[in-house]
Order: C-alpha cells, then sequence, then structure tokens
C-alpha cells in the first residue's frame, strides 16, 4: 500500500501532491490494477491533512480512469501506467549517481534542476502527445 508524504512547502497543492504520489506509485510497479487505497481516514491520519482534500485527489485520478471508487469498499486501482518496475536495473543505475552527485556535494534542488534539464533535452515534445 502506498503511504502519502506530504510536503507543505513545496508551492504544490495537497491533492495533487497525493495525485502524483499515486503516478509515481503506478509508473514503479508499487501499485497495481486490483490494490486499493489507503481510505481517506488512513491518509488523514497518517498527514494530518483535511478528508475532503484526499477525496478531491481520489476523484481527479477516477476521473483520469486510474482508480475506481467501490461504494463501501474502498479506492481501487484499475490501470496502471509505464513499464519501469522498482526493480529495474535503471533503477540501481540512478541510485549510484544520486550517491555520486550527493558526495559532490549537489544537494536535492541542485540534483532535481539537473535531472530536469537532462529530461527536457531527451524528451522534448513528448508531453505535447
Amino acid at each position: 500500500m502506498v503511504e502519502y508524504r506530504i510536503d507543505r512547502r513545496s508551492g504544490v497543492a495537497t491533492y495533487l501532491q497525493i495525485v502524483q504520489q499515486t503516478k509515481q506509485a503506478l509508473r514503479m510497479g508499487l501499485l497495481e490494477p486490483g490494490d486499493r487505497l489507503p481510505t481517506a481516514r488512513e491518509v488523514v491520519e497518517a498527514t494530518a491533512i483535511n478528508p475532503n482534500t484526499v477525496l478531491k485527489a481520489y476523484r481527479e485520478l477516477e476521473r483520469e480512469g486510474l482508480v475506481e471508487a467501490r461504494r463501501g469498499l474502498g479506492t481501487f486501482v484499475r490501470a496502471t501506467l509505464g513499464t519501469g518496475p522498482a526493480d529495474s536495473p535503471l533503477r540501481g543505475e540512478l541510485a549510484d549517481w544520486a550517491r555520486r552527485a550527493r558526495a559532490a556535494g549537489l544537494d536535492r534542488e541542485d540534483v532535481a534542476a539537473l535531472f530536469t534539464s537532462v529530461l527536457k533535452e531527451h524528451f522534448e515534445g513528448e508531453d505535447d502527445r
């Protein structure tokens, strides 16, 4: 089951953080069709956010066709994203790179900026599809 981490200083709306973290778990193969998402109550207890925020995130995921709410049972994954399982060799290579970046003195924001720059360079225009 996914555990949401809310960063109140990120500038990203809380419900969008839940949506993004759910999508990341789907891409990484940590969530698969049939898996149940935590209930709104469970998320509220773990993160101290408003239950309506959780429900808004789940509605957005449902609108995108990724999850479905089953009355009285919870919210379940309907579809997956991507093909990059958590145990991919690429993940290990990326983890090694992140360790080297940290050892070289880069902080989280430096690494994020560098990675975003490389993504833009190699995946330019794919968001338009």
